[in-house]
């Protein structure tokens, strides 16, 4: 009786190179920011997108947790530690004109990650691709319960 060895194959990845930001020219990334969940794909049909966009001017190798800080500074009710930025990068689908929607990460404010250092290089982004951000604010799980307080 014969065995059939299995293979690992394991991914060989090159290493990233360091984008020189004094001398390459940034692109012009495009954020749609949603609360509670992603954008509907219907706001991404016909060349229309969402109205809620923020343009951001970056690189490729930027982090996820860099554009977590830029969204930040220009959303108050995303700056609530705990907060949470699901990423997607919406890009058009080749063999249909629709739009697809792929998650690459999420962040937490307040908070390191694991996908905290993961860039837009090494998530296939391709310049012409939208961001979506699904902003969860983080829940009030204690309501309104007195703290260190005796009894009347």
């Amino acid at each position: 009786m014969a065995t059939v060895e299995s293979v690992v194959v394991e991914e060989q990845r090159e290493p990233e190179k360091p984008v020189d930001r004094e001398k390459t020219c940034p692109l012009l990334l495009r954020v749609f920011n949603n609360i509670g969940r992603h954008n509907q794909m219907s706001d991404y049909h016909r060349g229309q997108t969402p109205a809620n966009e923020l343009q951001i001017y970056t690189w490729l190798d930027a982090t996820l947790k860099e554009l977590t800080s830029l969204v930040k500074e220009v959303n108050p009710d995303a700056r609530r530690k705990g907060t949470f930025f699901d990423f997607a990068i919406v890009y058009p689908d080749p063999r249909a004109p629709v739009y697809r929607l792929r998650e690459i990460g999420t962040t937490c404010a307040g908070h390191r990650g694991q996908d905290d250092g993961v860039s837009l290089a090494n998530k296939k982004f391709v310049i012409g691709d939208f961001l979506d951000i699904a902003i969860t604010p983080p829940r009030n799980d204690r309501p309104n319960q007195r703290r260190n307080r005796p009894p009347f």
